[in-house]
């Protein structure tokens, strides 16, 4: 083959290395338009599995890196005076220039082609006289430029500053500094990469930095200043400057990675924030996978097909992950409220992939004093009554709202079961709420229960409409008391525009073909074009519709509920109001958010005028609409304080389906981040929902203080024992009701 890389850095260069390893006739190029010896920052990061895989693909330059690596294991973190260690994390500095320099000398070694100091600008005659052209180009690429048609790219340039900066204090660990001024709050990112350099990367908000009266590219001003702020922890070591401008990170993303015979790599088709590792660390991998593909098939557009099939998904949890971790550092001021203990595990916690259970693995002491500090938190919350077990993990510990108390932090999220007749259920919800309820869940949450005939979603959807209500509630609520230490939350609801359709399994959210009921939302847009349109609510409407959820929360209580969940999200009746996608109104309950809450307030305060006192009552809403336009973190917030203020005791955080052209970014614990700045910036408790999966999940959301219940719904519908199966897993002793008493010290084999 007659490859040519457009880029000389580790990824171009590591490209041509394990190609020629893999036939020496081939013909490998790598244009730079930088000098041999130019670099640009100082160190680059490598973890242990990373290095496993350089090791797998090249032992020689493997051998000659790692030669000149400067290894660690444990993170620090400097927070309030404290410095709080963590062990076991398996990490690798090295310089950048010294990465090209072995790298340079490995190509050359194996006959590939460099060429330095010129640039590539006839793209499109490179890719006609090769048989394959690689953007490894950097974020500025040339190669995507020229094929943006095909690639399709995107650049979100993130608010916060950072400068890259060196200096000659030699970190003994990876090392987080968190330090105020008068200016604001400075971050720093710190970690050694050779006996007397160490990066030293400085990150605050835009605010913050234009409160410093610094130039983006004045960087004699930016060293004076930092070396000033930081003199106590820099302990007479000086910075070191090195094309240290103050930039903003850009998130890169293409729709398409490849074309013809064109494929990116590295910075030029995605980039990882650095709080989470070296771009150089993930480019390098991308090269990997290329290779070995360009090896398995002989034709490139099918090898090119292979590479991006394979390795997109895994670049793009990566970058999910990045996300959450940036995300975290462009929002530190909120998390400076917690005890250093949570503040430390928060911060390790931050890209939602490192867990509770990876830290246990890892340094186990570090997790005992997290669980021991969460523990005597639960005393403190609950009261002179709480029952806190030794060595209760994070999930198992109490919680209380108001007079309910809470046996442990696993919620089964409301889950519509479509079996009831004209709103009365049956034995199917005694068999469903009953047994995750002896399954060991804390709390269960019914599902959206009508509070009229005509709010339900479909025809059998749950109701507490009518007296023969309140018997078939009760008794399932008398079965839940009886035999476990559950407690039963009814969610009361109306389905605005999304009513009056077929069940889930017969076609979800489409309309009945018959039998149809009349329909109300905030404004007169149906859901689908091809849904049925609703009136708008007039004030007679609202009047009629606050009663009825009024007269439902009296039946709840009849029933003997424990707590009381007002649905407002997912483009339902409230949430309708609440989002300005829904709501077009021109009166007192349009227009600001200040507005739109007017009317689901109204039905809110009615409520809990209604409902006794020392009983809790929670708000589900949609934290964002995922449309463009339409509610996100800023209105999340404004509407939970609105609650909040309103007598709510906590907001049970979903996010999504208020329209059909809404377009989620689903990941693992995905809406968490949600109730994380719900839960700090109002300060009321929350509730999470959205791909949690894991006990260990569970475990690191309420440790780190993200949420303080974790609601499930598929995995309670896979596992009615889920939880019970989490403490078995866990080691902790949750012993099950008499009736299964031989399950007591069970360990099931499976073989």
């Amino acid at each position: 083959m007659n490859i040519v890389c457009v880029g000389g850095g580790p990824a171009g260069l590591y490209l041509g290395i394990l190609m020629k390893l893999r036939d020496p006739a081939h013909r490998v190029r790598v244009i730079e338009r930088n000098r041999a010896d130019d670099t640009f920052g100082f160190g680059v990061v490598f973890s242990d599995a990373t290095l496993d895989n350089l090791r797998q693909a090249d032992a020689k330059s493997y051998q000659a890196i790692t030669e000149h690596f400067w290894h660690w294991d444990n993170v620090d973190t400097h927070f309030r005076g404290q410095r709080l260690s963590s062990s076991g994390h398996g990490f690798a500095g090295l310089s950048r220039q010294q990465l090209l320099l072995l790298l340079q000398a490995r190509a050359l070694e194996l006959g590939v082609e460099l060429s330095f100091e010129k640039e590539a600008t006839d793209i499109e005659g490179l890719r006609r006289d090769c048989d394959l052209l690689v953007g490894s180009d950097g974020l500025s690429s040339a190669v995507r430029q020229h094929g943006r048609a095909h690639f399709n790219p995107s650049v979100d340039v993130r608010p916060n500053r950072f400068v890259w900066l060196g200096t000659t204090f030699p970190y003994e660990a990876f090392t987080f500094y968190f330090k105020e001024n008068s200016h604001g709050l400075f971050r720093v990112h710190a970690y050694r990469y050779q006996p007397q350099g160490s990066t030293f990367i400085v990150e605050c908000t835009e605010e913050t930095f234009l409160r410093t009266g610094l130039s983006e590219n004045d960087e004699a001003a930016t060293v004076a200043y930092c070396a000033e702020l930081f003199a106590e922890q820099l302990q007479g070591h000086k910075l070191l400057k090195n094309r240290s401008i103050w930039r903003r990170f850009p998130i890169v993303h293409n729709d398409v990675w490849h074309y013809d015979n064109v494929v990116l790599v590295g910075d030029a088709v995605h980039t990882v924030h650095f709080s989470v590792g070296s771009g150089t660390k993930v480019a390098m991998e991308d090269v990997i996978c290329l290779a070995r593909m360009l090896s398995e098939h002989q034709h490139v557009p099918t090898a090119l097909f292979h590479y991006e099939t394979e390795r997109r998904p895994q670049v793009e949890s990566l970058q999910r992950a990045a996300l959450a971790s940036l995300q975290w550092f462009e929002n530190t001021e909120r998390y400076m409220q917690l005890d250093p203990i949570q503040f430390n595990f928060s911060m390790l916690t931050r890209s939602l992939r490192v867990t509770h259970g990876n830290l246990a693995l890892r340094d186990s002491d570090m997790v005992a004093q997290v669980d021991a500090w969460v523990r005597e938190q639960s005393r403190a919350q609950v009261g002179a009554d709480a029952v806190v077990a030794t060595g209760a993990p994070p999930m198992f510990t109490p919680f209380r709202l108001r007079d309910m108390v809470l046996e442990n932090r696993v919620g089964v999220s409301p889950m519509c079961q479509y079996s009831a007749s004209d709103g009365r259920i049956g034995t199917w919800h005694l068999v469903h709420l009953g047994s995750r309820a002896v399954g060991g869940a804390g709390l269960i949450i019914c599902e959206m229960t009508a509070v009229s005939r005509q709010a339900r979603i479909t025809p059998g959807c749950a109701g507490m409409y009518l007296p023969e209500h309140v018997t078939a509630w009760k008794e399932v609520v008398d079965f839940v008391h009886r035999n476990s230490a559950a407690k039963l939350a009814l969610q009361l609801g109306h389905a605005g525009r999304k009513g009056s359709t077929r069940r889930m399994w017969e076609g979800i959210d489409e309309p009945l073909e018959k039998d149809n009921w009349p329909l109300l939302s905030a404004s007169p847009r149906p859901y689908f074009e091809r849904s049925q349109t609703p009136s708008a609510m007039t004030r007679a409407h609202m009047d009629a519709t606050r009663d009825d959820y009024v007269r439902a929360a009296r039946m709840a209580e009849q029933a003997g509920f424990d707590m009381l969940e007002l649905h407002c999200a997912h483009g339902y009746l409230l949430a309708s109001f609440l989002s300005p996608i829904t709501n077009r109104r021109d009166d007192d309950y349009g227009g600001d958010i200040d507005h739109r809450l007017r009317y689901p307030l109204e039905v809110f305060a009615a409520l809990r005028e209604v409902w006794p006192a020392h009983k809790p009552m929670s708000v589900r809403i949609s934290a964002t609409d995922w449309v463009e336009g339409g509610n996100d973190g800023d209105e999340a917030v404004a509407i939970a304080a609105a609650f909040k203020a309103h007598g709510c005791d906590i907001i049970d955080v979903s996010s999504g389906q208020t329209d059909p052209c809404s377009r989620p970014v689903y990941g693992r614990l995905y809406q968490t981040p949600y109730a994380d700045r719900i839960r700090l910036e109002v300060g009321i408790p929350t509730m999470t929902v959205g791909n949690i999966s894991s006990y260990t999940d569970v475990n690191s959301v309420i440790a780190a203080g993200r949420a303080d219940i974790c609601l499930l719904a598929r995995a309670h519908l896979f596992d009615p024992y889920w939880t019970r199966h989490a403490a078995q897993a866990l080691d902790f002793p949750l012993p099950w009701p008499d009736q299964y008493a031989p399950m007591n010290g069970y360990q099931p084999r499976f073989e």
